[in-house]
């Protein structure tokens, strides 16, 4: 089967142009402003993100990774601690607890909804364990309401990587609650491909605490309490004004265009059932918002699959090929091949589809009938 035209795994074009003229408008007020870091663009969003969650605070930072840093460093977690969290994860996650000076510690993962598995969490606390760091995967959220409480029973902190799922849901205590509320704080990327990104880097910390909020507004500035007066070693670390807009534009249409995610994963979905190939779960208390839809691919097949789309133009990823524990930098943790059997079969396994919220139904077919052609050696 040919494509007419290449069918791309995130189409970030398409989403400028639906934003462009009133983006190129704000761009040049604030560009005539010359207020580039935290002004009213960043102030504005931080208000309606903090809203959005349902937190009384949002401070806007660099980028995903340094917010995990910064959250980190404002919850008091340093040398000495242990973070439990999962090896199925871009590599960020354990970055930051290794830059604060604290020692990742893995678990396996659950094989349906590929976040860390619960009962893997609980065997691996130790005194010296201090915080969970559950990620929110794919847009899948984490299992939070089997987390809070076993975080409570052992006095441990929470930092949600929030970073693929924004306006992913979880339902707690007869409620659908936000992912990003959950915990001590919660990290978020703006990175440009996520449901809700800039046009470059960007990322915030969501927290309910005021110490922490008032810790990260120092740490992001150098510890400055004013010019030329630092309280804390902190680093430069801001959402600029630019990115801001971007966001304020974007975050009304958040909840739209992850219904249209939604949309078009169930039509995946339907579509893949009767093949070889597993398709994502939504649990009945999740949310999800298929910031990536992944399927599994057996073993044998996966690299040829994805060549088999690739040659007839349609844009696929792996994520990841390299679970967390197995990457070379990583090494002197101790943790060795096999050590996470589940995690890293599902990394065997794992391709990534086109996903983003302008993709047509026509393209999804495209895909879903190239993968059937694959499989049942059809010529395309």
């Amino acid at each position: 089967m040919k494509t007419k035209r290449a069918i791309p795994l995130v189409d970030l074009k398409a989403q400028y142009l639906d934003i462009r003229e009133e983006l190129l408008e704000v761009w040049d007020q604030t560009l005539h402003r010359m207020h580039l870091f935290l002004g009213p663009q960043v102030q504005q969003f931080e208000q309606a993100f903090a809203r959005y969650l349902g937190v009384p605070h949002v401070l806007g930072v660099g980028s995903g990774t340094e917010a995990l840093d910064l959250a980190l460093q404002a919850l008091g977690v340093g040398p000495g601690d242990e973070v439990i969290t999962t090896p199925f994860t871009f590599f960020a996650t354990v970055e930051a607890i290794l830059h604060v000076g604290a020692r990742p510690v893995f678990v396996d993962i659950d094989p349906e909804t590929y976040a860390m598995d619960p009962a893997a969490v609980e065997a691996a606390i130790t005194p010296r364990t201090r915080a969970l760091l559950p990620v929110h995967l794919f847009g899948h959220p984490a299992p939070m309401h089997r987390l809070i409480p076993l975080a409570r029973r052992h006095n441990l902190l929470i930092l949600e990587d929030a970073a693929q799922a924004h306006g992913a849901r979880i339902h707690l205590d007869g409620a659908w609650k936000p992912v990003g509320s959950l915990g001590d704080a919660a990290a978020f990327s703006f990175y440009y491909t996520k449901n809700l990104g800039a046009f470059g880097e960007g990322g915030a910390v969501a927290t309910p605490r005021d110490d922490v909020a008032e810790r990260l507004r120092l740490l992001r500035v150098h510890g400055q309490t004013d010019k030329y007066t630092h309280a804390l070693i902190g680093t430069n670390s801001r959402l600029d004004e630019l990115q801001a807009a971007v966001l304020n534009l974007k975050l009304p249409r958040l909840d739209l265009w992850n219904e249209r995610r939604r949309t078009l994963a169930a039509r995946y979905t339907e579509a893949l059932r009767d093949l070889d190939v597993i398709t994502p779960v939504e649990a009945p208390w999740a949310h999800h918002v298929y910031h990536l839809y992944v399927i599994r691919v057996p073993a044998a097949h996966r690299d040829a699959l994805r060549e088999h789309l690739m040659a007839r133009g349609i844009g696929v990823g792996i994520h990841y090929p390299v679970p967390a524990h197995l990457q070379p930098a990583l090494q002197d943790l101790g943790y060795g091949k096999g050590t996470f059997p589940v995690c890293e079969q599902i990394a065997r396994e794992v391709l990534t589809l086109p996903m983003h919220p302008f993709l047509t139904d026509e393209e999804v077919d495209v895909v879903t009938e190239t993968i059937r052609a694959y499989f049942t050696g059809a010529t395309g």
